[in-house]
């Protein structure tokens, strides 16, 4: 018997779609939302693209024009540096900066790569490894000598290029570099007027736009060009045939004293301008590989040290001006010691009684003192911070300090007295050499300048004409043959200054190490120069300033008094400098 096989539902008549097995058991709803969604997202990309390409086109454009368009930077050039008689300090100079686009520069023959590496003064890994740094764009070497570029340009290496930039170049070197200053590879200012005056010497940069092609190449100007506008120039107070005389003289006595450091800096006394500024160790502006931080101190303006018997007549003045002595006044030194507390202060020589201007010529601290004793605290720290103690200089250059004066209600009575002969007091050598300009003019104060001026500013009162008439006597007086600085006696011209030599601080301690400085001015008969002289650490058996800084006053005033052609004052022609007269009171 055969059996009876099932029926199909298509043989029992029921329709396809009505199989239990395509039955859908999801709800409706949920694909109507799917179709939904497509339906806007394909709306949205629609009225997308009809933004884009038909409304606001400017999105496209600045991608497309991202891809081909360049803006090029039109460098301005720097403005120069000359002195007071337009003598060239600081250039630029046309240069070429260097630059590859690495996968187009990698291609070149090996042999082509290591010539330009030699022309970039490079080993050939040194400028594989450049070249792997980035595979778009980078710099090989910047401020590069036009006839080496043009040398790499020759190459025809694919994907080298060039730039146009400039160099700053200083002719002279080593001799101005403190008071010029530097620039970086940027054309930036990093150090003196450079950095100071950086805003007007810089200028402003032009741009314009350009098409390039995928090499670099341009293929065509588009407009929007801004022209670059040059640096201003700058023309400053110092004179180079000064400059030098101070620093030729300065190099001398720090080589001669085996000294650590020196400073040197002449002032004009009509007018404020600084007419050179010098200092030791220095450094090469143009070149500075081996630079240290040491080089770079400007010391003039951001070192200070304890001052010392370079302040004696400020004491003195301030007792003169209030009546309290005259310069024929008499003072017991004796026995060379005077105790104040728990302290006792000396002279270096012991001496009798003393008159107020022999007090300034033999340097004694125990007749500085005992005048200072005499004054209340208030009017001694007023007459230093009106001359610029403790304030920093106004001179807009970077790093001057204002060294430090306490303030004079915490001063116990020893410290007002060593305060008075330099000592518990800091200073820069600039502060001390502006300071004395009320001493070589009648009592005023004017600011000085970095900057060559067409006329001599305004000062400000300090002492009366006649203490500062009777100072530069006293001054002289200590500059002569029996001072403490016969050294710094110039032939033909009358001189005045005070001499200084102090301990060295540190660790709050005094060492065994010295400070010895001169300032002065001349011709006395009608001051015309200030100067002051600074030597840190001399080590080669003298360290008074009477012989150690002493003769570099007198050198440097002889040369720069005949550089201004100043007249002589004197007939003195033969200089007697007795062989004890060096030394002064610490």
């Amino acid at each position: 018997m055969i059996p009876r096989t099932p029926r199909t539902a298509a043989a029992k008549g029921v329709p396809f779609s009505a199989s239990p097995v395509l039955e859908v058991k999801l709800p409706s709803w949920r694909s109507r939302l799917v179709l939904f969604s497509l339906f806007a997202a394909f709306a949205a990309l629609a009225g997308r693209a009809l933004w884009l390409q038909g409304i606001s086109t400017e999105f496209l454009q600045k991608q497309g024009e991202s891809r081909y368009a360049r803006t090029l930077e039109l460098p301005a050039t720097r403005g120069k540096i000359t002195d007071r008689d337009g003598h060239v300090l600081a250039s630029s100079i046309p240069v070429k900066a260097i630059w590859a686009i690495p996968e187009d520069a990698l291609g070149a023959p090996p042999e082509k790569l290591r010539e330009l590496a030699g022309l970039l003064g490079m080993s050939n890994a040194d400028l594989r490894k450049k070249l792997d740094s980035d595979r778009s764009f980078v710099y090989l070497k910047r401020q590069v000598e036009q006839d080496i570029a043009t040398k790499i340009v020759k190459l025809g290496i694919p994907g080298i290029e060039t730039r146009k930039e400039y160099k700053r170049f200083y002719p002279e070197g080593e001799v101005m570099a403190h008071i010029v200053g530097f620039t970086n590879v940027e054309d930036v200012g990093q150090e003196g007027m450079e950095l100071a005056e950086h805003r007007n010497l810089a200028g402003v940069t032009g741009s314009r736009r350009v098409i390039k092609d995928r090499l670099g190449h341009i293929v065509e100007d588009i407009g929007a060009i801004r022209d670059p506008h040059d640096g201003k120039d700058l023309a400053l107070s110092i004179d180079s045939a000064i400059q030098y005389i101070a620093f030729s003289q300065l190099k001398e006595a720090v080589e001669k004293h085996r000294a650590k450091a020196g400073g040197v800096v002449v002032l004009d006394v009509k007018t404020g301008e600084i007419l050179a500024l010098a200092n030791l160790p220095t450094y090469n502006p143009n070149n500075r590989s081996s630079l240290t931080g040491a080089q770079l101190r400007n010391r003039v303006l951001t070192d200070t040290f304890e001052p010392g018997s370079t302040l004696k007549p400020f004491t003195v003045a301030l007792a003169l001006e209030t009546n309290r002595v005259r310069p024929d006044t008499m003072i017991q030194t004796a026995p060379g010691r005077m105790t104040i507390g728990s302290a006792t202060i000396g002279d270096a020589h012991p001496h009798d009684v003393l008159s107020v201007a022999q007090v300034i010529e033999k340097s004694s601290n125990v007749g500085t003192a005992k005048m200072a004793l005499q004054m209340p605290p208030q009017e001694m720290w007023d007459l230093f911070t009106t001359v610029g103690f403790g304030q920093q200089p106004k001179l807009g250059f970077p790093g001057a300090v204002a060294g430090r004066v306490r303030p004079y209600k915490s001063w116990r009575p020893i410290e007002q007295a060593t305060m008075s002969y330099g000592h518990g007091i800091s200073l820069s050598l600039i502060q001390v050499a502006h300071s004395y300009l009320i001493f070589a003019r009648d009592g005023d104060l004017i600011p000085l300048s970095f900057r060559k001026l067409s006329e001599a500013p305004a000062g400000h009162h300090v002492l009366s004409p006649k203490t500062a008439r009777d100072m530069r006597a006293m001054l002289e007086s200590a500059a002569g043959p029996q001072g403490t600085a016969p050294r710094a006696q110039v032939p033909g011209y009358r001189v005045a200054g005070k001499t200084g030599t102090a301990h060295k601080l540190e660790g709050g301690r005094y060492v065994n190490k010295y400070v010895a400085s001169f300032v002065g001015f001349a011709p006395v008969s009608n001051p015309r120069v200030v100067i002051a002289v600074m030597i840190d650490e001399p080590s080669n058996g003298k360290h008074y300033g009477g012989e150690v800084a002493a003769p570099v006053f007198a050198s440097v005033a002889a040369n720069t008094l005949r550089a201004l052609n100043v007249a002589p004052d004197s007939s003195v022609t033969d200089i007697i400098i007795p062989s004890d007269a060096v030394r002064e009171s610490m």
